[in-house]
């Protein structure tokens, strides 16, 4: 069963570019990327040669001769002969790059060459980026790809871009969705809590159609990515990434989220750590979160690099390393309990990230002040506020009407509820999150 996936228009429009450069798509494990290049490449090439860094150790010779197109491909036909290299009919599918990086020396000249296409993916490549980025820059175009958003969620359960339109459209209008809209998209968008975006837990419960399962592939994933910080990480930081992954679900269920050493190790220092959280974002493991030196333009370089939050760029992964009386709990009885304000949290962040949006969020010293995250658009910096449960948004409002706050006029609330609007505060269901920069540019 192939889950549709945002990436699949991508591919479309980069072959249709004439002057298309060779493509290098990064993202965590496990999230689609091989299995959408695939899918792509069978259907518009007529040979197609997979080699794959991990599965075959030899190929990471291929270069030996040099990084030069007629090279690459003698090597390549020397291990295999039976593949075909075709002129304008031909991919050439890098997979697991980060295992050989070197690769991406050829990219210039393949692109050069210009006989055939090139893709390359690989987990964990912001490892190993900089590198990549040295030996192939002006040669190449990067793509992001993440695990399904709610949007492809929709897509995996049946409905069609009609449906996300009319949900854009009732933003844009301010209309309240109708009882039975938003019973509906609020079940579905708990669902997608629940599971995530991975395409094997979201495959295994659409075809069960049940929860059964969904748990063992998750703590599975879990384990995957406990297991590339043991090969990938070097030395004793190997405990403290772990230690750090480990963290972010007590992190996230303080009231207080900012990260704070203490959760992870006694008397620990923040500078034996903070190469670890870097890991762990440079792989594509978790999102950070920056707190604002002051709530105004611009967010870049207007932040503390000291003072964050963590989340795990996939939901799931969070909800699969809680407890099991919390994991049965909300599988049977939907019921969130103390994590309740965690993951919708993190749930909005995953799909600030998945939008384009960096996070940042704001907390005023010796203050109550504090906002949840921020967005831009234009000249207007655009507060936004989770709310797990009903109650007055003071925080934001402070910022909306507050005259230190130049560049803040109106803010975007986050909840349970319906579609509103009040003193220059807009509220939204948290399932309509997915749509906000499409809101904020179209309103």
């Amino acid at each position: 069963m192939y889950l549709k996936r945002k990436i699949d228009d991508y591919l479309l429009d980069w072959k249709a570019n004439e002057n298309r450069k060779p493509l290098i798509i990064k993202g965590p494990r496990q999230i689609g990327k091989t299995e959408s290049i695939k899918k792509f490449a069978e259907s518009h090439y007529e040979s197609v040669i997979e080699i794959n860094f991990v599965l075959s150790e030899k190929y990471k010779m291929i270069a030996n001769d040099g990084y030069d197109a007629d090279s690459i491909i003698k090597n390549i036909s020397l291990i295999d002969p039976s593949h075909k290299f075709i002129p304008g009919k031909t991919l050439i599918f890098f997979d697991e790059i980060q295992e050989y990086p070197k690769i991406a020396t050829s990219l210039k000249f393949l692109k050069i060459d210009g006989r055939f296409d090139v893709i390359c993916s690989g987990s964990l490549l912001g490892i190993n980026y900089r590198q990549i980025e040295s030996n192939s820059v002006g040669y190449k175009t990067d793509y992001d790809m993440y695990s399904l958003d709610f949007e492809e969620f929709l897509w995996a359960r049946g409905y069609d871009n009609k449906t996300v339109e009319n949900m854009l459209e009732h933003m844009k209008n301010e209309e309240a969705f109708s009882e039975l809209e938003h019973k509906v998209y609020s079940e579905l968008f708990m669902d997608y809590c629940i599971l995530g975006g991975m395409p094997a837990v979201v495959r295994e419960f659409i075809e069960n159609k049940t929860f059964e399962g969904t748990l063992e592939i998750q703590r599975q994933l879990i384990a995957d990515y406990k297991e590339d910080i043991r090969k990938y990480a070097e030395g004793v930081d190997q405990t403290r990434i772990l230690n750090v992954f480990n963290s972010i679900p007590v992190q996230l269920a303080k009231e207080n989220k900012k990260f704070q050493l203490s959760k992870v190790e006694k008397g620990a220092r923040f500078k034996d750590y903070r190469g670890c959280v870097e890991w762990l974002e440079d792989a594509g493991m978790v999102n950070l979160c920056y707190c604002l030196l002051d709530a105004e333009l611009p967010l870049r370089g207007n932040y503390d690099e000291d003072k964050f939050k963590m989340y795990f760029c996939d939901t799931g992964l969070f909800v699969a390393l809680l407890d099991d009386e919390a994991q049965e709990d909300l599988r049977a009885n939907k019921n969130l309990g103390v994590y309740k304000g965690a993951l919708y949290e993190s749930i909005v962040a995953e799909a600030l990230v998945k939008s384009g949006y960096g996070l940042y969020y704001y907390k005023k010293d010796n203050s109550t002040l504090e906002q949840d995250f921020f967005v831009r658009k234009a000249d207007d910096l655009v507060p936004l506020e989770v709310k797990s449960k009903n109650g007055k948004s003071k925080s934001i409002k402070t910022l909306i009407t507050g005259d230190k706050y130049e560049d803040i006029s109106y803010g975007i609330k986050l909840c349970a509820g319906n579609i509103g609007m009040n003193d220059n505060l807009y509220t939204f269901p948290y399932y309509c999150t997915f749509l906000l920069k499409r809101y904020l540019n179209e309103k």
